[in-house]
């Protein structure tokens, strides 16, 4: 850091003449809060910023440009993979949290233009009333997860069956480059045209999405919008085994037909039926009701759900859930049989649809899976592979699996899987760890109150994290060598080795001329 800038007191002066005083913070307590994930702690930030315009942001990247300091974006503080935590000393955090502002709802040109610290839940809730969404609307973290922290990531989850990952039904950006200056991409860089196409001229928008905020500070999001699908159904199957799971959700997802398409092991399912609660049932249970268009559907669906209670789900099985939403109710149910046949040919045994069914009538709750049913940390690893490889990388993460039970099962250590399909060519596999070992301020942050009180705090398990990170180290070798794309890049997963040489050498280009001094969340993509 240059010596005009030793002490807490220069730079907050700076800082405080471009985002006033509430923008700005060296509390010891926030720094260190936002300076750690779910996954680690980094080096403790030296002030936190966090503007409420856009204009705020872009007077703070330009003051801390001029004075050498570099800059790591944080929206929810989601990351599992150091995404924006400080690799260095002197870094400071961006705060997006008061970017919060939905800017425009266009029903007319079927797009929506939103600030990058809004959350997925606001701005589900907010185009509800107009009968439109997004075609991809949230990851399960929604609640307090952000627009433009998932963009930098790149997000799985609803809609993604149909519609793919976040980053394609986004149409332009707003984005503050390394010096302040505000680029809009798409035709929202165009004179005089509204953000509703991405597609003109080389695709701006696209290199900054699952940028890792690597790249630039996104300021503002525009999506497309799609109406409302009308009806929707659900259901649920169980196999024998994870390469029988693993294949049929591959032909599922080929059929483009299902809008979520998820699986878990018998171990994750087990974790999540023992978190849930009685008091988290019956939410759940009314939100069913309430949510399926009318009361005597809702009381039907209901009990259903009521009915089959905790018990419906074999021990040993692998769980396949599907959504299907469309505009007609006999075409949804059209969809529905064609995967039932799909599970069929492969074994499986269709079960009650309850997990589905409470997924999408409460899509953003508490981020209490962040630990485990007794206050165990919590970590997943992912990777996607093409739909023809996903039964084989699963089954190559078992095998390994298997030759670390032994200590695994020594140090405490439960594994499961999520699996999840993107459009008709992604297979994600997250594999999750689950062990001892003392939680974090986020976790602390993040968790219901309520719930922690009544979770086991363990002690600090140094040796037992270190066979976790062994762990997490070797699936991520296996996704390499499978040729697996990754979300949320952060500083975990191998981006710039992978590269070929050309790739790479285009990207530094590039990294180069957006940040020439390389204070855009420095580290981030494998990248200086």
């Amino acid at each position: 850091m240059p010596d005009d800038l030793t002490t807490s007191a220069s730079l907050i002066d700076i800082l405080r003449q471009s985002v006033g005083p509430e923008g700005i913070t060296d509390d010891l307590a926030t720094r260190s809060l936002f300076s750690q994930d779910i996954w680690s702690k980094g080096e403790t930030a030296a002030f936190v910023v966090r503007p409420s315009s856009v204009e705020d942001l872009s007077r703070a990247a330009a003051a801390c440009h001029r004075h050498r300091i570099a800059l790591n974006p944080r929206g929810a503080g989601m990351s599992y993979t150091n995404g924006y935590t400080p690799d260095r000393a002197g870094v400071g955090i961006i705060d997006f949290s008061r970017l919060d502002r939905i800017i425009e709802i266009n029903t007319r040109d079927m797009y929506v233009t939103a600030e990058a610290g809004v959350t997925w839940k606001q701005l589900h809730d907010a185009l509800a009333p107009h009968g439109v969404r997004t075609p991809f609307w949230g990851p399960l973290s929604g609640l307090t997860s952000t627009l433009g922290g998932g963009l930098s990531q790149n997000n799985a989850f609803f809609g993604a069956g149909t519609y793919g990952p976040a980053s394609d039904s986004v149409t332009c950006l707003a984005v503050v480059l390394a010096d302040g200056t505000l680029v809009r991409t798409g035709t929202a860089g165009m004179r005089g045209a509204k953000p509703f196409w991405r597609h003109y001229g080389p695709d701006l928008t696209g290199l900054f999405l699952g940028d890792a905020g690597a790249l630039g500070y996104k300021a503002e999001v525009t999506f497309r919008l799609i109406p409302a699908p009308e009806h929707e159904d659900w259901a649920s199957f169980e196999f024998a085994s994870g390469e029988a799971c693993a294949s049929a959700a591959a032909d599922i997802a080929r059929t483009g037909a299902a809008c979520e398409v998820f699986a878990f092991d018998p171990q994750l399912t087990r974790v999540r039926m023992k978190r849930a609660s009685l008091l988290s049932d019956v939410r759940a249970l009314g939100n069913v009701i309430m949510g399926q268009g009318s009361l005597l559907k809702g009381l039907v669906e209901g009990a259903k759900v009521a009915a089959a209670g905790r018990t419906f789900l074999d021990d040993a099985a692998w769980s396949l859930h599907v959504t299907v939403e469309g505009r007609s109710k006999a075409g949804v149910a059209e969809d529905i049989q064609r995967l039932r046949s799909i599970c069929a040919a492969h074994a499986g045994q269709e079960t009650e649809n309850s997990i589905p069914k409470i997924i999408r009538s409460n899509p953003f709750g508490p981020l209490n899976n962040m630990l485990g049913p007794t206050g165990e940390r919590w970590v997943p690893v992912h990777g996607i592979v093409a739909m023809s490889q996903g039964a084989r990388a699963l089954a190559e993460i078992e095998d390994y699996f298997a030759t670390l039970r032994p200590r695994l099962e020594a140090g405490g250590v439960e594994t499961g899987y999520l699996l999840t399909t993107l459009s008709t060519n992604g297979f994600l596999i997250e594999p999750v760890f689950l062990w001892p070992e003392e939680i974090f301020p986020i976790h602390e942050a993040s968790v219901d109150a309520d719930l922690l009180r009544k979770m086991n705090r363990f002690a600090a398990n140094p040796e037992v994290t270190a066979l976790v990170k062994e762990a997490r180290q070797g699936v991520i070798d296996i996704f390499s060598r499978q040729g697996a794309a990754h979300f949320q890049i952060g500083r975990a997963y191998p981006y710039a080795a992978q590269c070929s040489p050309e790739t790479l050498c285009l990207l530094q280009a590039i990294k180069a001329a957006v940040d020439p001094d390389g204070l855009v969340n420095p580290g981030a993509l494998g990248l200086e």
